[in-house]
């Protein structure tokens, strides 16, 4: 399962029917574990962790420092669950000690080609980044976004469960949960209903959804007003207060 032609460090842990393709290069203090399949040409540096039944294709870079000015070489780490695929040439970066020292990614995420991930972000389970999508440090994804091919993302971005990109979307500010943006720089175009119903959101749920959005973006309230209205709703609507906590804990504002 280990081709010949790679190189794995002395100090690299191995799973279980771990396969690591020709060329590859696994360094110091990565742990990769069972039934994960390692390309050929991918280079992988510790502190990495990487989960189960992962997929990793050709040139991609994984765990190397990250591009960060103030980075002097402290030990960070980067952190990969299960099950995910990382297609070609994308980069994933460790963190940094400005930061909590950790990228993480979680699980049964599919990550295409050309992809970044900066360091200190936070990807959640689910998730699909399409071709060229960057983030750039500190950004927050989270589960079963979508975000299209070009996205990029601002650091300190946050980016809610279930929202949705299309092509070339240029994110600056906080994308709320289930909200679909589009642009350069992005705008609102309605909530992500077809992915919601993919997924099983019921018809009462979605209903509910519409009418939060229309009390944010289709009213005259301010986002201070409408953070209001949606907390009466959000008292017995667990989707509404997913929404208006988001809204909430916004730091950079929302896309609108």
């Amino acid at each position: 399962m280990i081709d010949n032609k790679a190189v794995i460090h002395t100090s690299a842990r191995l799973g279980n029917n771990v396969s690591i393709g020709p060329f590859s290069i696994i360094g110091a203090d990565v742990e990769i574990g069972d039934n994960t399949w390692v390309g050929p040409h991918v280079v992988i540096n510790g502190s990495t962790t990487i989960g189960k039944e992962n997929k990793i294709f050709q040139f991609s870079s994984i765990g190397d420092a990250p591009q960060d000015k103030k980075y002097a070489g402290e030990p960070t780490a980067l952190i990969i669950g299960d099950r995910n695929t990382i297609r070609e040439y994308c980069t994933l970066n460790r963190g940094t000690v400005q930061d909590s020292g950790v990228t993480t990614v979680g699980n049964d995420n599919w990550i295409m080609a050309y992809a970044h991930v900066a360091h200190d972000c936070f990807v959640g389970d689910h998730i699909i980044m399409a071709n060229n999508a960057q983030l750039a440090g500190h950004v927050n994804v989270g589960s079963f976004a979508i975000l299209g091919a070009f996205t990029a993302v601002h650091q300190f971005v946050n980016i809610g469960v279930h929202s949705f990109t299309g092509l070339g979307t240029i994110l600056t500010k906080d994308l709320p949960p289930f909200v679909m943006a589009n642009g350069n720089t992005a705008s609102a175009h309605g909530m992500n209903f077809e992915g919601m119903k993919r997924k099983g959101f019921s018809p009462e749920t979605i209903k509910q959804l519409r009418q939060a959005y229309k009390i944010v973006y289709r009213s005259n309230y301010t986002l201070q007003e409408a953070i209001k209205q949606l907390a009466k709703l959000a008292e017995d609507i667990p989707t509404i207060k997913t929404f208006q906590e988001f809204l909430k804990n916004s730091q950079r504002g929302i896309v609108r």
